[in-house]
């Protein structure tokens, strides 16, 4: 699989960007990756070592990969994926319409909901996806990227089979006709990403406590509620119903043991791209995440006391500059406005 001998090229490889990437060479694929100079430093120097909870490891040699700070390394792509933070898509989108080929499709694998319009608007007469990504990428330095939760990328269907096209060994792709429902789905998931990011706790420590599930049910909950409002209908990730799912992560930590961990494919460190983000003292997507459901609330003049509370906490972590506040449920909870 390829277009023509033209390459995958990942537009701002980070953690996610650099497992996509690795892996596509790994398959013998062509790949350049548009990175800052210090992820190209590293690579430069150890290569990409690659692996998966599951066990599975891949190393990818530095010269195996095209690797470059300049935009104009698009300029022979035929395929791009949009790696970006939410923040950034407007400024790649204008780099890809300025030396992309006319005929490069373009992918964001990117958190939210909000990514493909920018992308579209900027980029008319472009094939534009939109797609998910499940898991989540530590970065663990000298070009270490562990894959720390599962789950197959999922693709908007096209006529081209763009997601079988870029599947790969270890990066499975599928095609969905409800790409919207499906990223609205991980966008109600990824709310617990800000209450990991408070919590400083590795994820699968946080859902194995009930005080912790019960905040992270009763975000879904008002999540739910908005995303109605808007007559939109989610579609869950798992075999579970988005419905049921604050019901379940209410159960007793027993109860949920049995029923639901065993189920959960998480590794033991793994933590949020939200709680890096503190950690790193960069900028989080907070705005694209409790943001939008907020943002509906108050179209739909609905109180999302919740939501408006876990955007002011990492706002002021974000300001503070010294990582996660490391809060406790009740902490959270205790400051949620009642009316």
């Amino acid at each position: 699989m390829t277009w023509g001998d033209r390459p995958i090229v990942v537009a701002g490889a980070g953690s996610i960007g650099c497992f996509v990437g690795g892996l596509s060479a790994s398959a013998g694929r062509r790949v350049s990756l548009l990175a800052r100079p210090r992820v190209i430093a590293e690579i430069e120097r150890f290569g990409l070592t690659l692996t998966s909870l599951e066990g599975s490891s891949w190393h990818v040699a530095s010269g195996q990969l095209t690797l470059s700070e300049d935009p104009k390394i698009l300029a022979e792509a035929g395929a791009v994926l949009v790696t970006v933070k939410s923040a950034d898509t407007a400024e790649v989108a204008e780099a890809i319409a300025r030396y992309a080929p006319p005929d490069a499709v373009v992918v964001s694998l990117q958190n939210g909901i909000a990514n493909v319009p920018v992308l579209r608007a900027r980029l008319p007469g472009r094939k534009v996806l939109a797609a998910m990504v499940p898991f989540n990428v530590i970065a663990a330095g000298e070009g270490r990227f562990h894959r720390a939760t599962s789950g197959d990328i999922v693709i908007e269907r096209d006529d081209a089979h763009t997601a079988a096209r870029l599947s790969a060994p270890g990066l499975a792709m599928r095609a969905t006709d409800n790409i919207a429902g499906v990223q609205w789905g991980k966008l109600l998931v990824n709310l617990n990403n800000a209450l990991n990011a408070l919590s400083g706790l590795p994820l699968r420590a946080q859902l194995a406590r009930r005080d912790w599930r019960r905040l992270f049910a009763d975000q879904i909950a008002e999540g739910l509620a908005a995303v109605r409002a808007e007559g939109i209908h989610p579609v869950s990730s798992t075999p579970v119903p988005l419905s049921w799912t604050p019901h379940l992560l209410r159960l007793p930590d027993t109860l949920f043991a049995v029923a639901l961990a065993p189920a959960m494919k998480i590794d033991p460190q793994a933590r949020s791209s939200m709680w890096e983000d503190l950690e790193r003292r960069r900028r989080t997507e907070i705005e694209y995440l409790q943001g939008v459901i907020t943002a509906i609330a108050d179209r739909r003049g609905l109180k999302a006391p919740l939501s408006r509370r876990i955007v002011a906490l990492i706002r002021d972590a974000e300001a503070a500059g010294e990582g996660s506040p490391r809060l406790t449920a009740e902490q959270i909870r205790s400051g949620v406005a009642k009316n």
